[in-house]
């Protein structure tokens, strides 16, 4: 995520932590290379020129603290910067208490309006609310029969549209939703390939008759530059409130991130981070800079365990943890919560950029690897992995055959618990829960 620019402020920060001080002639070395990077990123000139201009400012102003080394003192800016860049905090969707709200998403063909329409619609009935997907894209048979789908897998409620223009089909969503409590109303809309005068006065139209609480422009972050000129296009034809930034997880560059909020004035609400439903998480400006620094983000990384992790199963580690005890089946235990999470990758970008762990090879993350660690583990007895001593080579054989997987692999596996093993004797894991 943000590679690119990661990299190389990064880069800047190391610099000037060999720095005995903070002078114009380092800044203007440490400045150039970010500079740089953030052009060739796609992120917006003006953008660029503003946030070097305020890092550079900061970094030779009065405030800054003699007592405090240049590195440390250029995270703080760093961070200060990104952040207000950013959006500077969280905003929230609110969703009024009126019966029908409804919610309005627009954008281009191809950035996952209508698959972030399903997320949305997933996030707000985990929050207890009961939202329903309707389609007004009134040219496109197929984008009704794609959200009906969608509806069907995340669990929600669809409505298909008959009505050949606009004011007939929100007659036939008032209709429809009367008395039956369903709020909010999210309506997916019609998109282009690029920006047109047809596609803006149906949406413009939309919006008049519907009077959406909200109205969230869905930008593709891998487009970077031409997401945030769609973006400042939209704005200007019929205004927005907030944005989702979809594929932000394979935005190695960070254009579009960087970018939008401060070119449209408008928040940043929801960050698509996966092809699946339930990858769409609320937007935290503080959380993201932090991870471009590499200092990670424990927070988000912790509100995913609480999530994915089943509470009874983790007390029931805990204790056993506490005990020094830690058997195959704990293992199994670990690795099937573990998957829940996500992706390791996924997992690793929110940990601080440590002893060299945020340089580890993404390609060696392999998620399969874990499907086939539970695969050896579940072609094991509960007697196997409750007593891993008995496993001699006529039973790893069986095993190995078992699972479909090499017995090197068997091997390999039961050197990594002998290791883990060690460290619940330390008491590590013990002492990590209750930091945690």
């Amino acid at each position: 995520m943000l590679d690119l620019v990661s990299e190389k402020i990064q880069g800047a920060i190391k610099y000037l932590k060999g720095e005995g001080s903070i002078t114009e002639k380092n800044i203007e070395k440490a400045l150039r290379d970010v500079k740089l990077a953030l052009l060739s990123a796609d992120v917006n000139y003006k953008v660029v020129k503003e946030f070097i201009s305020r890092v550079k400012e900061k970094a030779l102003g009065e405030k800054v603290l003699t007592t405090v080394l240049p590195g440390q003192q250029f995270v703080k800016i760093f961070n200060d910067e990104l952040t207000a860049i950013l959006g500077e905090k969280n905003v929230p969707l609110k969703i009024p208490s009126k019966i029908p709200s409804y919610l309005m998403l627009v954008g281009l063909q191809g950035t996952g309006k209508t698959t972030t329409a399903g997320k949305l619609a997933l996030f707000l009935k985990k929050k207890g609310f009961y939202p329903l997907l309707v389609s007004i894209d009134l040219k496109r048979p197929a984008a009704q029969e794609q959200l009906e789908i969608i509806a069907e897998e995340v669990g929600v409620n669809f409505l298909k549209i008959n009505s050949g223009t606009v004011k007939e089909a929100v007659g036939e969503i008032e209709k429809e939703v009367k008395n039956k409590g369903y709020h909010p109303i999210i309506v997916d809309t019609a998109g282009r390939l690029h920006v047109d005068n047809e596609l803006m006065d149906e949406l413009r139209e939309v919006k008049e008759v519907l009077q959406p609480f909200e109205t969230i422009y869905v930008a593709d972050s891998m487009t970077g530059a031409d997401a945030v000129k769609s973006a400042k296009a939209f704005l200007d034809e019929i205004d927005f409130d907030s944005i989702v930034l979809t594929k932000l997880d394979a935005d190695s560059r960070g254009g579009a991130a960087l970018s939008i909020k401060y070119i449209t004035g408008k928040p940043i609400k929801f960050i698509g981070i996966g092809e699946k439903y339930d990858k769409l998480e609320p937007f935290h400006p503080e959380r993201l800079a932090s991870r471009i620094l590499g200092m990670g983000d424990i927070v988000s990384l912790v509100e995913k365990a609480q999530e994915a992790i089943d509470e009874k199963e983790a007390e029931r580690l805990a204790k056993r943890l506490a005990k020094k005890e830690f058997t195959l089946n704990d293992f199994l235990s670990n690795l099937k919560q573990i998957r829940k999470m996500g992706s390791l990758s996924d997992i690793i970008s929110h940990l601080p950029n440590l002893g060299g762990l945020g340089k580890i090879n993404k390609m060696a993350l392999d998620d399969k690897k874990i499907v086939h660690l539970e695969a050896i583990l579940l072609s094991m007895t509960k007697e196997e992995r409750e007593n891993p001593v008995i496993l001699n080579g006529k039973r790893r054989l069986r095993i190995a055959k078992g699972s479909g997987r090499p017995v090197s692999e068997v091997n390999q596996l039961l050197k990594q618990y002998r290791e883990m093993k060690k460290l619940v004797k330390k008491g590590f894991f013990r002492k990590f829960l209750n930091f945690m």
